[in-house]
């Protein structure tokens, strides 16, 4: 138990090498902490202290002659890696979900999130006030989903020819994926004016076949035949939840449907990264993980039907409804 209490410590050895950027340092092959610290401006001997932590999990190694090289696992790392993770890091240990975490108790005992009592006010408001956070926080977010979104686009039941909505898509990699692997398809990346300002949907490829559209999903959604919500559900309450369900049921025809991607908790004990992500959930945000029942109830309040729960390949699932029928 003393072990696991101490794990705290890894992820904040790690944030500190991916934010001094040990990893690009390392690209050209091993080097001792003397050399990395003057890379980097950093303290030789705590370096080395940290890079020995993290070569307990193996992202470095350390030779006879106490020099560091990346491993596969690390290089990773590096800022121009293939699947970078980097990004990734720095905003899943950022202040706005660690210091959260660590007032946990205030959680349970009152059943809210942490975060308010912190910074003074909700996540995403949060965000508006800090562009720096905003920035770490939508480039951590298209690290992670750079991993996800192939795989994620192969597995969606798209109909040959349609008209994708991708609400709070952020900087469009899911929408992109999708369009390059399903060329009957048109998209709309549908999110806030600041979000969109970083969309990657300019290629030659995909030219001629997406648009952008400013708003907000807790007001409206535009008209189209398929709606996609990856790791949107989970930031809310079921209220919530439901609102932005709604927003997309009515501007969607009777055929259409909507793909939840996210998360889908296993209802027994076996270990899943979405139960951890819960965690974050609950202390930063306000919303949480949920079960396929959960997103059958949030789907019936919505007037939506649960048809089917789609694996990817990834932690993540697609989970598609479709409109109910009125009664005749």
């Amino acid at each position: 138990m003393i072990e696991e209490a101490l794990g705290f410590l890894f992820p904040a050895a790690l944030r500190a090498a991916a934010e001094v950027g040990v990893a690009d340092h390392l690209s050209d092959g091993p080097r001792t902490p003397a050399d990395l610290a003057k890379a980097t401006g950093t303290d030789a001997d705590n370096l080395h202290r940290v890079l020995r932590l993290l070569a307990t999990r193996g992202l470095f190694e350390e030779d006879d002659k106490g020099r560091f090289r990346l491993t596969r696992a690390g290089d990773a790392l590096r800022s121009d890696a293939p699947v970078p993770v980097r990004s990734a890091i720095l905003m899943i240990t950022d202040r706005t979900m660690w210091l959260p975490a660590g007032e946990m108790t205030r959680c349970l005992k009152e059943g809210t999130s942490a975060f308010d009592r912190i910074f003074g006010m909700p996540f995403f408001d949060h965000f508006t006030q800090d562009a720096q956070t905003a920035a770490i926080f939508h480039e951590g977010m298209a690290s992670m989903s750079d991993a996800e979104n192939q795989p994620i686009a192969e597995a969606c039941p798209f109909p040959e020819k349609a008209t994708v909505v991708d609400v709070g898509g952020g900087h469009g990699g899911l929408l992109l994926s999708a369009l390059r692997t399903h060329p009957g398809l048109h998209g709309i990346l549908y999110d806030r004016p600041h979000v969109l300002a970083g969309h990657r949907l300019d290629t030659p490829e995909t030219k001629g076949r997406w648009s952008v559209q400013e708003g907000d999903f807790f007001t409206t959604a535009p008209p189209g035949d398929v709606y996609l919500l990856k790791r949107i559900l989970h930031d809310w309450d079921d209220t919530q939840c439901v609102t932005i369900l709604n927003n997309c049921r009515r501007t969607m025809p009777p055929s259409g449907r909507i793909l939840v991607i996210d998360a889908v908790l296993p209802q027994d004990n076996a270990p899943h990264q979405g139960k951890t992500l819960d965690l974050m959930m609950m202390a930063s945000l306000v919303g949480r993980e949920r079960t396929e029942a959960d997103f059958a109830r949030l789907f019936g309040e919505a007037g939506l039907r649960l048809t089917r729960v789609i694996p990817t390949g990834t932690v993540l699932s697609v989970v598609e409804g479709v409109p109910q029928k009125l009664p005749s």
